[in-house]
């Protein structure tokens, strides 16, 4: 078999053909049919495969989670029960509507027990949330810096939750008609902030107090009817 085989080939009598050129293009036939059958068939066979292997991956992933989850629920289980039992203790912290005079009072006594000269003390109104409200107290007090120390500690050891932010914090003694009757702190000369001198500190004291049943179902009931217009738009 030789080119002039081929170049001498008659398309209308293909049994005329050499047999070596028969051959050639049975060959080259088997070839392009395997080459069809893949593109067809084996390739999109080969894409579903590595789609299949991805999702059994993915799906053996999430067995090892979940697997996780179910092998640690016991202590899942514990560490929910010690955090409920965490927010009961925090609830305990929260004084009802009825107890929260008392603590304004008891916050007024602790700036009065450590000296504090108290030149406002103004609680503003409340800010409910899912089961507690907030009530905000402006202050402006006046004192020396181990005046104000005695104080936050009395605070903080109030069994109630209370906040102090402060605004502003500067070297200034009270107005002298405002001392009720106590000797001004004076500053030190040439001194700003250190110990013993007269400070003005205005800021915000937060207070929280627990919502009852009644209070969290209103809460409820006007946060729906407040979202309602919104989700009709």
């Amino acid at each position: 078999m030789n080119l002039a085989d081929f170049r001498n080939l008659d398309t209308s009598n293909v049994g005329s053909w050499p047999t070596g050129v028969k051959y050639t293009f049975a060959f080259l036939l088997v070839i392009l049919i395997c080459v069809a059958g893949w593109y067809f068939q084996i390739s999109n066979q080969q894409l579903e495969l590595e789609r299949v292997a991805a999702e059994e991956q993915r799906l053996r992933n999430d067995f090892t989670v979940k697997q996780g989850r179910v092998v640690n629920l016991e202590a899942y289980r514990e560490q929910l029960a010690e955090m409920d039992n965490m927010f009961q203790q925090m609830v305990k912290q929260l004084p009802s509507a009825t107890e929260m005079p008392e603590l304004l009072v008891d916050i007024s006594q602790s700036a009065l027990a450590a000296g504090i000269d108290t030149q406002l003390f103004s609680p503003g109104g409340e800010s409910k949330r899912d089961f507690y409200a907030e009530k905000p107290i402006t202050v402006r007090m006046f004192g020396d810096y181990h005046q104000f120390g005695d104080f936050i500690s009395r605070i903080a050891a109030l069994p109630r939750v209370v906040i102090l932010e402060v605004k502003e914090i500067t070297p200034e003694a009270a107005p002298a008609g405002n001392q009720r009757g106590r000797a001004p702190v004076r500053r030190r000369p040439n001194s700003s902030n250190a110990p013993g001198d007269a400070l003005k500190l205005e800021g915000t004291i937060r207070t929280f107090r627990y919502l009852d049943e009644s209070e969290q179902a209103q809460l409820e009931a006007e946060n729906a009817a407040a979202a309602a217009p919104a989700r009709r738009r």
